[in-house]
């Protein structure tokens, strides 16, 4: 079993920034992807950002140029940077691994998931 933990979310104005981490422990994979997904009110849950084991990123084309995804593959955690935030932004910000090296947008695919951090984002 992996156990994620999120952290880092809260209440910021539009225009601030914020930085999410997720630790991961237990029994993680060898080499493994992390994502960060997020779910608004309403909505489904939607992709964000993805990283491989080896640094190659994704992200969804409204995060592009705000957000940053990062990893420290020695202390098993990766991490948001967001900037710029708008109101729409405002979810729960969801991080997941899955096994391997290969990035992946599809929520389905990912074997562990975080119980989600907070993030709202007010005009």
């Amino acid at each position: 079993q992996v156990q994620l933990v999120e952290s880092g979310g809260g209440l910021v104005q539009a225009g601030g920034s914020l930085r999410l981490s997720c630790a991961a422990s237990g029994r993680t994979f060898i080499v493994y992807a992390m994502g960060w997904f997020r779910q608004a009110p309403g909505k489904e849950r939607e992709f964000v950002a993805a990283i491989s084991w080896s640094g190659t990123t994704d992200y969804a084309d409204s995060m592009k140029g705000r957000f940053t995804i990062s990893r420290d593959n020695a202390e098993s955690t990766v991490f948001l940077q967001m900037n710029t935030l708008k109101p729409e932004d405002t979810a729960v910000y969801y991080c997941a691994v899955r096994r391997g090296d290969i990035l992946e947008r599809r929520d389905r695919l990912y074997d562990y998931w975080g119980q989600g951090t907070q993030v709202t984002v007010s005009s």
